[in-house]
Parts: C-alpha cells; sequence; structure tokens
C-alpha cells in the first residue's frame, strides 16, 4: 500500500494527520466498484477509475489520474465524490 501513497506518507501517517485511526486502504478491483465525480457547475457525474481509495468512517478519498477526490459510500458500496484536491493529497487529507 505505501507504495500507492505519495512520496513521505505511510497509512500510519495517513491515520495521523486525519485524526482517524482506523484509516483503511480499500481494494480497487477494475470495474468492480462505480466511483463518479459531480461534474463542476452540472449535474452529471463523471465516471472515474481510480488507482487508489482510503475509507474514513464513511468518507473516502480517491486518487484518479494522480488528482485526489474526497467522496462517500454509498449503501451499495459505489462511491460519490464532490471536491477535487488536484495533486494535493497533504491539503485532502486534512480535509477530512
Amino acid at each position: 500500500m505505501e507504495e500507492l501513497l505519495p512520496d513521505g506518507w505511510t497509512i500510519e501517517r495517513v491515520r495521523e494527520v486525519s485524526g482517524d485511526g482506523s484509516a483503511v486502504p480499500v481494494p480497487v478491483p477494475v470495474g468492480a466498484r462505480l466511483v463518479v465525480a459531480d461534474e463542476p457547475g452540472g449535474d452529471d457525474y463523471v465516471l472515474l477509475r481510480p488507482d487508489v481509495i482510503l475509507a474514513f468512517h464513511g468518507l473516502c478519498l480517491v486518487r484518479h489520474e494522480g488528482e485526489w477526490y474526497m467522496g462517500h459510500f454509498e449503501d451499495d458500496g459505489s462511491v460519490i465524490c464532490w471536491s477535487c484536491y488536484d495533486t494535493d493529497f497533504s491539503e485532502a487529507v486534512r480535509g477530512l
């Protein structure tokens, strides 16, 4: 897992900075989980293909094409993201 996080980050550091000691990586099998983001200024969603998902008590951080999105898990396991932190992982973790 550590190799999927930005340089200098471990899951332990993510837990410390986020204040969520139960933060865990979520497996991302290709196509097995629907992940979408709100379209800026619109009513549509954009399909994301994340390579990393980190879960934080119902919230999550998702990395898609190098950018970090914040979202939440739906009851069916899908993810809806509503905020993008570009490539700033540190800011995303602090925003939880």
